[in-house]
């Protein structure tokens, strides 16, 4: 099994700034794609931001320019950098990774529990 673990959520002020991370761990021979999630009270859950194997990444629009997703070198941790954090932007955030477990080949899609973000003055 594959699971995925989020830290870095927290209370922060608006204009201020947060960093996430994530961590997928188990029976990984690769990782094709990380995202990041978030989910607010009363809402869907929505695709915040992605990132390939080859660093290809894709952001919702209305974190452009804020968030900055990543990945280390070895492709098993996860980032989410958030700028100019504002109100709408609380939620619980969400990792996601996806990729083929080792040596029985099959395909995961790991979920972590997630990690609150709160943005208010």
């Amino acid at each position: 099994q594959v699971q995925t673990v989020e830290s870095g959520g927290g209370l922060v002020q608006p204009g201020g700034s947060l960093r996430l991370s994530c961590v997928a761990s188990g029976n990984i021979f690769v990782i094709d794609a990380m995202g990041w999630y978030r989910q607010a009270p009363g809402k869907q859950r929505e695709e915040v931001a992605l990132i390939s194997r080859g660093g290809s990444t894709n952001y919702k629009d209305s974190v452009k320019g804020r968030f900055t997703i990543s990945r280390d070198t070895a492709g098993h941790t996860a980032y989410l950098q958030m700028d100019d954090l504002r109100p709408e932007d609380t939620a619980v955030y969400f990792c996601n990774a996806v990729g083929y477990e080792m040596l029985n080949g099959h395909r995961f899609d790991a979920w972590g529990r997630g990690t609150q973000v709160t943005v208010s003055s």
